[in-house]
């Protein structure tokens, strides 16, 4: 049997993706095998058509793809809780791009009744990441106030909405007029367009020279300086990327008289159990929110699977607010 799927058969631009037919995947006795109908595209996929990201021991080494949305057809022995034909949205490491693929069972989540198998797909990556990094890592707590740099993205969109409804004061940072008022809409308390306004000195006005409790950082470069300036007595500072750079010179002097923790983590290369007990947290603390409206999924633009380059030209571009998906 046989599944068309997008393929990276080389490192280059956004062209290298195509269209190619592969055998339906196999799946392990802890894993369920899925129809997909929608797919997530996410920074760590282009990366990894660049060459920059190889996906770990046991993905697919060449079809891409973290997050799924669609309907299981088979499941493995151990898999006890999932059935054929449930709607089910999960993170996996790799494969996503394709007709079908194989997630483990306990990194799938239900679809809530109210969301579309697009804006489910929009969903995995994004929430486990942001769970992990700020409220395991960084224990952001109700009551704090959290800056996440790229608001507007698909980290940002999601971070802006799980902080907010948890309790926190969330603000941004955005590059254009238009980002930051849908950032604020969103529910960021201020939003500052980092192309016209220094970061720093807006968050020490903002905060009367306290500074926020929590940093989300995707940037890396000279931001770590400008973030560590930033942060409260007691501080945590995040970062998931590093997209400016990862060599970067700081003031060790202030981590140690405010009291400041640096941490930062990768998700793809973490075990099975790890990711399931996120998606435990996730399903008795945001999939709630998710099936009430609370919180929402901010899609912003679906392509055709046959259309994966545009989309990542996009994603690129840096143009879209929210996240990109493929439909199959």
């Amino acid at each position: 049997m046989y599944m068309k799927a997008i393929v990276i058969n080389q490192p280059g631009g956004p062209e290298v993706l195509k269209i190619e037919e592969r055998p339906i995947p196999g799946y392990s006795e802890n894993e369920v095998l899925v129809k997909v109908a929608a797919a997530g595209v996410n920074r760590p996929d282009v990366s990894q058509r660049k060459g920059n990201y190889p996906p770990p021991a046991g993905a697919s080494p060449d079809i891409p793809g973290l997050e799924i949305a669609g309907t299981i057809i088979e499941t493995g022995s151990n898999v006890t809780r999932w059935k054929t034909g449930d709607k089910i949205c999960a993170l996996v490491t790799g494969g996503g791009y394709a007709e079908y693929c194989a997630a483990p069972a306990g990194q799938c989540l239900p679809v809530p009744e109210n969301l579309t198998f697009v804006e489910a797909a929009s969903l995995p990556e994004t929430f486990f990441t942001v769970w992990s990094n700020l409220f395991d890592r960084g224990r952001l707590k109700a009551g704090e106030t959290l800056l996440v740099h790229g608001g507007s993205s698909g980290i940002g969109v999601a971070a802006i909405q799980m902080a907010r409804a948890l309790g926190a004061t969330v603000y941004v940072t955005a590059g254009s007029d238009e980002k930051c008022r849908f950032c604020e809409d969103l529910g960021a308390a201020k939003a500052i367009n980092y192309k016209a306004e220094n970061f720093t000195n807006m968050i020490k006005e903002i905060t009367s020279g306290k500074g926020v409790d929590v940093i989300l950082d995707m940037v890396g470069g000279n931001y770590v300086q400008n973030n560590i300036r930033s942060l409260a007595n007691d501080g945590r500072l995040v970062m998931i990327n590093m997209m400016m750079g990862k060599d970067v010179q700081v003031d060790l002097s202030l981590v140690m008289t405010k009291r400041l923790t640096i941490t930062g983590s990768t998700l793809r290369s973490r075990d099975t159990v790890f990711k399931a007990t996120i998606a435990k947290n996730l399903e008795e603390t945001i999939w709630p929110l998710l099936a009430s409206g609370k919180i929402k999924p901010v899609v912003n633009k679906v392509f055709p699977a046959q259309k994966a380059a545009d989309a990542h030209r996009l994603m690129e571009s840096s143009g879209h607010i929210g996240k990109i998906v493929l439909a199959f």
